[in-house]
């Protein structure tokens, strides 16, 4: 019996490999097991091998496994990509039309399954997917009326005909691998899960949900590669809760429709990856000079121009700090979890309002697009903050003057009204602007004016700036992280510590403004920090040695080749980093 499995299915795009993934791992997380899903797939919409990699565990995991267990193969391609993954126990189910053939320096045991030949001859070629799917429970040893519930859910609407059908392809696969495979082949049965309910769900549909439940009711947006799940999960749920989707002819124009709503008083977001951010720059120095709440998500890609849309990177770190024109106060927050992909959404519609400025909400491909099992969100915690928003009549003023709108505020956060607000008009311009917001390009009134601005993100309150694990007083390294390095790095703590090494976890959570006192002592602490992030030049630790210094501690872990890091590969680097550091 083992306590965790890796599992992966692969062939070319549009053969339904994601979802032979998705129902085999909504089979198990109701079973009560920890659940970890990466896709990697072709920018191409058909063709182009895929792959869906699940780990499931009785324990909590948040990152992709270093090797494979089982991989299931519907073309030779499959193998000849991924068979290195598998150690030597590990077994691969192919399907036997395509003629599978191991490489010669893979030892897994090689099991041919007719996927499609079964399939056929139940009626349909287009079910090899369901049959690959018995073949695995009967390597696992899992009954097969485990997936009948996921079944009736997922093609119920089509007739009991086709639950039976593809429930009898599910056990005609099972039986197909048990009459095939060697009786003396190693099991893979996992050791019992708890059974208990939990969520299963990607980052992007946790970033959607705290939308909704942080009150937003309009999302203008154009779709995008690694965002659009946001905005299709909003296009069904948000009607439920009197709001609504508009997809926009492009990206600008999605900006600007969401400062339009803001400024209407409705929270609205927009969201997209690093191309779309780029032509936003402009309207969110709009935001910025307007004081006019704004939320954006950004599910950072590979880059530069279309780069890699489908594969992980986090080359946006500074873009998202300092691409806007001029100097506006902004504030860009990056959750390193699923769990806090949620709050966080919510979070940032509470900032945007209570410090009227631009919030970034910064993921990546991995945390936006890794399913994973999430325990029970909490409710309770979910708090709506207006901040100085006045919805009531206002007092008539005797000189019949405009509203202040801008006034000049000790904290740097003026009062807001909503257009309409009796007694509360106010002129709004992108230009430069008196209290009132009448255009002046006087001096006083820019310096006043800017300084006012600059100022009212420095009270910034935030619940974990850093996320912080520090186990020891005089740590030998301490390694640094932001958005979905995080299961990784937490993996590979505990290994370093079995070398011999004292090691403490500092994951960045608010990136702007920097949390430089929150990181301070960690830094100043450790004998070596070691910077881990997806992209070529060190954007993070730049930041850190810009806001913290300490660079002489400093060393950077980087990948930048579209795929995440896995605990083995941040171990590995790791431990030479340390001994080349005579640590």
């Amino acid at each position: 019996m083992i306590e965790q499995l890796s599992w992966k299915v692969g062939g070319q795009q549009g053969e339904g490999i994601d979802s032979t993934g998705e129902i085999f791992a909504i089979a198990l997380n109701r079973m009560g097991y920890y659940l970890y899903g990466y896709r990697h797939f072709s920018s191409r919409i058909k063709g182009g091998h895929t792959n869906n990699k699940i780990r499931v565990s009785t324990k909590e995991v948040r990152a992709v496994s270093d090797d494979l267990d089982m991989l299931i193969a519907f073309d030779q391609e499959t193998i000849d990509v991924n068979g290195h993954e598998l150690h030597g126990d590990g077994i691969i189910i192919a399907d036997a039309k395509f003629k599978p053939v191991k490489p010669d320096d893979c030892k897994a045991t090689l099991v041919i399954v007719p996927f499609t030949e079964i399939a056929t001859e139940l009626g349909t070629s287009l079910m090899k997917n369901m049959v690959a799917i018995g073949a695995t429970s009967a390597a696992l040893g899992i009954d097969t009326e485990t997936y009948k519930a996921v079944v009736d859910e997922i093609f119920g609407r089509k007739g009991e005909k086709v639950v039976n059908s593809n429930m009898e392809a599910i056990q005609r696969g099972a039986e197909a691998f048990k009459q095939t495979a060697d009786s003396n082949l190693k099991t893979l049965s996992l050791k019992k899960a708890d059974g208990k309910n939990r969520m299963f769900m990607i980052g992007n549909d946790a970033i959607a949900l705290g939308a909704i439940a942080g009150g937003a009711r309009l999302m203008a947006a154009y779709p995008i590669t690694p965002a659009s799940e946001i905005m299709e999960y909003l296009i069904k749920k948000l009607p439920e809760f009197g709001g609504t989707v508009i997809q926009t002819e492009d990206e600008i124009a999605a900006a600007t429709m969401a400062i339009g709503s803001n400024y209407a008083g409705v929270r609205t977001l927009t969201a997209s990856a690093g191309p779309g951010l780029s032509l936003m720059m402009e309207s969110i120095g709009l935001s910025g000079i307007t004081e006019t709440p704004l939320v954006i998500v950004d599910t950072q890609r590979g880059g530069p121009s279309t780069g890699l849309p489908t594969k992980q990177e986090q080359s946006d770190l500074l873009a998202m700090i300092y691409g806007t024109h001029g100097e506006i106060p902004k504030i860009v927050i990056a959750p390193s979890t699923v769990e806090e992909a949620f709050y966080d959404s919510i979070e940032a519609f509470n900032l945007a309002e209570e410090y009227q400025c631009p919030v970034i909400l910064l993921s990546d491909l991995q945390l936006s697009l890794g399913k994973q099992t999430v325990e029970p969100l909490d409710y309770h915690r979910i708090q709506i903050r207006r901040g100085k928003l006045a919805d009531y009549d206002l007092p008539e003023r005797e000189d019949k003057s405009y509203f202040k709108r801008f006034e000049v505020t000790e904290d740097g956060v003026s009062p807001r009204v909503i257009p309409g607000t009796k007694n509360g008009i106010f002129h709004v311009t992108g230009v430069e602007h008196d209290e009132t917001g009448k255009p002046s390009e006087v001096p006083q009134n820019r310096k006043d004016q800017m300084e006012k601005r600059l100022r009212k993100v420095r009270g910034l309150t935030f619940d974990t700036p850093v996320y912080k694990d520090e186990k020891h007083k005089e740590p030998d390294v301490l390694l640094v992280g932001f958005n979905s390095t995080r299961g990784s790095i937490e993996e590979v703590i505990p290994r370093l510590e079995e070398d011999g090494y004292k090691v403490n976890h500092a994951h960045i959570r608010l990136v702007h403004p920097f949390p430089a006192d929150e990181l301070r002592p960690m830094l100043e602490a450790a004998k070596k920090v070691v910077i881990i992030e997806h992209n070529a030049t060190g954007q993070l630790a730049s930041l850190v040695k810009m806001n913290v210094g300490y660079a002489d501690k400093i060393e950077s872990l980087l990948k930048y080749d579209g795929n995440p890091f896995l605990p083995g590969d941040i171990h590995q680097q790791c431990k030479e980093l340390l001994t080349d550091g005579n640590i």
